[in-house]
Parts: structure tokens; C-alpha cells; sequence
């Protein structure tokens, strides 16, 4: 019987050798199977993995400062700008140890109330002058509230003239709230106020953007060969889980990790993409703080009358068009509509660029660099189709990831946009084409032909403020130094916007989010050679509906700003 057993295990060690060489001896074939072949493995491979990663999803510790204090350590003077910047956006909430039994105690746009406050010692209103309304917040039972810190937004228009202008909105932490106006055109003014998250359902908001910054997760897949595995990434990964792939920059200590595959090493790292959202992040209680048509972007009605007629100013001024462009008064408004075209009040000249050829001479022989979000390749997008003579180079990039490039060869223009560095929710990214937005800017030579654009927000409403004012640090730096040695390079930055919101919406991209990222991005870029283009303000004060990408007529008015600041 042995005797047997060893024979037959013979015939199986030969018969295992013979297979092996011939495998070793014909790898070059194995190599080029047929491709149709080994795509479709390939496919059906990703698919039963990508169908498994949220299984890996970690578990977090909810400690923003695991989060926020990531990457290098920053010098005293940049703890210092940081604290004063958290400080500047400290948001009112509840008073200590008050407790929200239910829905019926939080904010109600339906029984709160806003008046229009008399002129002092005046009858009428006129361009110059300020408005203010005044907004009583209630409750469901219609109870008065006692504290601040519900989310509004104000906006002064007009439909018959195609003008508005953003309001200022104080919170006087009782209750009531200003919403102040500058008055800027002769004709008819209607006050709008719009509850966009009550105080109690900001708390919410504030907690999760502190302690989950894993509710959005990325991937990334590792190839070799035959073998390709996917994993979980962030910012933000617990070490004591998984082994982790260490991505965090070299240059700008940029943290960034995934998962190590399990039979794959880290440098086979194929692209990065977007994993998806956690779900059930609020409890069913909560969730009724964020209702459409209830308690989010609901209109407050006026208790009287909710319009004003603005006559000419009271001294002698020049009237263009039925509007006026006065100094800025105290509510630094950065311009309003008027006939729905954008007038800027922060020095500019407005030049209306309606016609394809203006924008070519505009950009004659210039190099244009956009880099940021979906919302600045916006922008890429509306000049290549309006203008003829900018054709799109093919780099076989994927749609609405990048990098892409224009050019206009007769009048010698260059059109580029990529997108920044991770955090980044587009769909799939090569690894070698994740690039940081400070590196990009420090390889750049500049000029006065070059103008580089800006637009880096949208995709850090997830994460602690923190790493958001570490990533503008690190632009900041390298915008210094390319000023230093080009100082007539063009940089303009592109503020956030509002966008249509739900409960979904809410929790990952809330225009709550957005605001205290773009008073920190006001703030770190003050006092430097850089303009602004206010998406904010043009966004709030135009009457079309909120929308991440705005529509066309908003982002014409953006461009021609643009053209106007590198065309003065």
C-alpha cells in the first residue's frame, strides 16, 4: 500500500514540475491572453470587490482632535492664526444645559415673523441709505425663542428691475436677528428671509463635522499584474486596525492614508475615487431638524409689509441706468445685481464680455491655470464652449476629473484646469495625477501673462475647520512665493456658493459648512495680493434657485469679473 502512495506522489511532483516550467517557459504568452479576456476578469473582479468595501468601513474614536491635528506640527505664529480663526467663527447655539424635547420647541419658519423697521426720523428711503428688518424667531407651538443661533439667510430684490443684493444678517442671541440691506437702486425693494437650518439643527451639524469625518470615505485601487485588491481611505484612518499605507505628502505634510491591500504592497496604488456616504448618521429625532419644506430653506413671512420704493439719492449724484454705485458703506456688500448683471462694489470696473472675440483678445498670448473643485472646472467648461477658438486638447482624461487643457494657437492662449489634491469626491483619479495645489503653484514661473484661478472648498465640509485652514496655509505659502518672484502674476480665488439642500445634502455639504470655510478663506487670503471673486454674494443675491454649480447667467457674471480683473 505505501509502496503505492509513493509512486502515485512521484507521478504528482513530476507532473507538478512539468506544469511549472512549462508556465515559466511560456509567460510571455500567458502575458498576452487575449485582452477582451482579461478585461473582463479584471471588471468582474473590481465589481465583486468595490461591492465589499463598505464591509471595511473603520470604526472611529469621535475625537475631532484625531482628525484636525494630522500632518506637521505648525510653527507658534500659525496655532496662534489658527485659534483666532476658530474664534472668529464660534457659532451661538443653545444656552448650557438647556434640553430640545422634540421638534416642537426648535425654530419655525412658518410662525416666525420678520418687520421692516422705520427709517430714523425719516419717511422715506433712498439710495444710500441702509434698511434693516427685524426677525422674531418662534418655535412649532408658536412660543417665542430665547436663544440665537439659527442659520438665515437675507436677500434684497427686485424681479422687475433683475436686481438684488445680499443681506448681513446679526444675531442678537435672544431671539431676534437684524437683517441689514444697502440700498442701491431707485425703484422697488422686497426684503426676503429665509431660515436655512434652526440653531438646533446646526448643533447637529456642528457635532458631526467635529466628531465623523469618516461619513464620506474614499478607495483606492492596488494592481499587480493579475492581482488588485481595494481599500478604504481619508484623511483621518485608525491605526490601530488595519496595517496602513502611509500617502502623506512630502513637500507640504498633507496627510493621507489607506488601508494596506492584504497580498499587495503600498506602492501599487492604481487611483483614487470616491467610496461613497455613511448612512444612519443622525438619530430619527434629529433627523425631523432637517425636513424640505419644513425646516429647510423655508421662507419667513413679513408681519406687514415686505417691500419698500427706494427715490434717488439725497445728494446730487450721477444715476447710471436707475442705479448708483456708492462707496461701500459698513456692510462691505461686494456688489449686487442690476438687470441682471453683476455690479461690483470692491473697485473693480465691470466690463460685460457678451461676445466670443472680447474674451480672446482679453486673453491673448496668457497661460491660465485653474485649479480647485468641480466648481472652478465650472469655468473651463463655460470658455471652451463659448469660445470657438479654444479647442480642448485630448489628454484622455476621465470625464469631469482632469486634467484638461485648452488652446487657442492663433491668439496664443493656454487653458488648464486640475483638480486639487485629496480630500477630492470625484469618481475615479489616477494616482499620478493627484497633485496638491500648493506644489502646482511652486513649479510655476508666473508673470504677468499667467493668471492662475482658485476655487479649493466644496469637498472639505466633512473634516474638522482645522485641516481646511492647514490646506489654505499651505496655498497661502506658495502664493507668497510666486508672487515674490513673478509679482505680476494675476491669482484670483473663487469663493464657495449656496446649493439646493436636503436632509442628505445637509449633512455632508450644508451651505452651513460652506460659510464658515469661506469666512476662514476670506480672512487667511486678506491683505494679499490676490482678488476675489465673490460666488457667495452673487449666488445669495441672484433670484434663480441655489445650485452647487451655478446657472449659466451666474456664472457668466463670474467670468466676466474674471476677464475684468486680468482686463482692466
Amino acid at each position: 500500500m505505501c509502496r503505492y502512495l509513493s509512486k502515485y506522489a512521484l507521478i504528482f511532483l513530476f507532473l507538478a514540475l512539468s506544469g511549472l516550467i512549462f508556465l515559466l517557459r511560456n509567460i510571455h504568452t500567458v502575458e498576452n491572453w487575449n485582452c477582451h479576456t482579461i478585461s473582463a476578469l479584471y471588471q468582474l473582479q473590481s465589481r465583486i470587490q468595490s461591492s465589499f468595501v463598505p464591509a471595511y468601513l473603520p470604526t472611529f474614536h469621535h475625537n475631532r482632535t484625531f482628525c484636525a491635528h494630522l500632518g506637521q506640527k505648525p510653527f507658534p505664529e500659525d496655532e496662534l492664526e489658527e485659534r483666532y480663526l476658530l474664534d472668529s467663527i464660534v457659532w451661538p447655539g443653545p444656552p448650557p444645559g438647556s434640553t430640545t424635547t422634540g421638534l416642537r420647541q426648535t425654530s419655525d419658519p412658518v410662525h416666525s415673523l420678520f418687520a421692516i423697521l422705520p427709517t430714523k426720523g425719516r419717511r422715506e428711503w433712498h439710495v444710500g441709505d441702509e434698511l434693516e428688518a427685524l426677525v422674531q424667531m418662534h418655535d412649532f407651538q408658536g412660543r417665542p425663542k430665547h436663544y440665537g443661533g439659527d442659520f438665515l439667510l437675507a436677500r434684497l430684490h427686485s424681479p422687475e428691475l433683475g436686481a438684488g443684493v445680499a443681506g448681513k444678517v446679526l444675531d442678537h442671541r435672544n431671539g431676534f436677528y437684524s437683517a441689514m440691506f444697502p440700498l442701491l437702486w431707485v425703484g422697488s425693494a422686497q426684503v426676503e428671509i429665509t431660515l436655512v437650518h434652526s440653531s438646533e439643527a446646526v448643533a447637529v451639524l456642528r457635532r458631526l463635522r467635529e466628531e465623523r469625518p469618516d461619513r464620506v470615505f474614499f478607495k483606492s485601487l492596488f494592481r499587480l499584474g493579475f492581482l488588485s485588491e481595494t481599500t478604504v481611505c481619508n484623511m483621518c484612518l485608525p491605526s490601530d486596525q488595519q496595517p496602513l499605507c502611509n500617502y502623506t505628502d512630502l513637500y507640504t505634510g498633507e496627510p493621507w492614508y489607506c488601508y494596506k491591500p492584504k497580498m499587495l504592497s503600498c506602492d501599487t496604488r492604481i487611483n483614487h475615487a470616491k467610496g461613497g456616504y455613511l448612512k444612519h448618521l443622525i438619530t430619527n429625532k434629529e433627523a425631523l431638524l432637517f425636513q424640505s419644506g419644513v425646516n429647510i430653506k423655508v421662507r419667513i413671512h413679513a408681519s406687514g409689509p415686505d417691500r419698500i420704493s427706494v427715490l434717488p439719492p439725497r445728494k446730487e449724484v450721477e444715476v447710471e441706468n436707475s442705479s448708483v454705485n456708492p462707496e461701500p458703506g459698513k456692510l462691505a456688500s461686494s456688489g449686487y445685481f442690476y438687470e441682471d448683471s453683476w455690479r461690483s462694489l470692491s473697485g473693480v470696473t465691470m466690463r460685460p464680455f457678451n461676445d466670443s472675440s472680447a474674451i480672446t483678445q482679453c486673453l491673448k498670448n496668457k497661460v491660465i491655470h485653474m485649479y480647485g473643485d468641480s466648481t472652478v472646472r465650472q469655468w473651463f467648461e463655460y470658455l471652451i464652449e463659448l469660445v470657438p477658438g479654444l479647442k480642448e486638447f485630448n489628454l484622455h482624461s476621465p470625464k469631469n476629473v482632469g486634467p484638461f487643457m485648452a488652446v487657442d494657437s492663433t491668439h496664443n492662449i493656454l487653458l488648464k484646469y486640475r483638480c486639487h489634491g485629496p480630500p477630492i469626491r470625484f469618481s475615479t483619479v489616477l494616482s499620478s495625477e493627484l497633485r496638491y495645489v500648493s506644489n502646482e503653484l511652486d513649479g510655476l514661473s508666473g508673470g504677468p501673462n499667467t493668471v492662475v484661478v482658485l476655487s479649493v472648498w466644496a469637498h472639505f465640509s466633512t473634516f474638522p475647520v482645522e485641516v481646511y485652514i492647514r490646506r489654505l496655509r499651505h496655498i497661502r505659502r506658495s502664493l507668497v512665493r510666486l508672487l515674490d518672484r513673478a509679482p505680476g502674476t494675476i491669482i484670483v480665488i473663487r469663493s464657495g456658493n449656496l446649493q439646493a439642500l436636503d436632509q442628505e445634502v445637509s449633512l455632508f455639504n450644508s451651505d452651513w459648512y460652506s460659510l464658515q470655510l469661506d469666512e476662514v478663506l476670506r480672512s487667511m487670503f486678506r491683505g494679499l495680493n490676490v482678488l476675489l471673486v465673490d460666488a457667495w454674494q452673487m449666488s445669495l443675491a441672484h433670484h434663480l434657485p441655489h445650485a452647487l454649480h451655478p446657472p449659466q447667467v451666474i456664472v457668466k457674471n463670474m467670468i466676466d469679473m474674471l476677464l475684468s480683473y486680468v482686463c482692466p
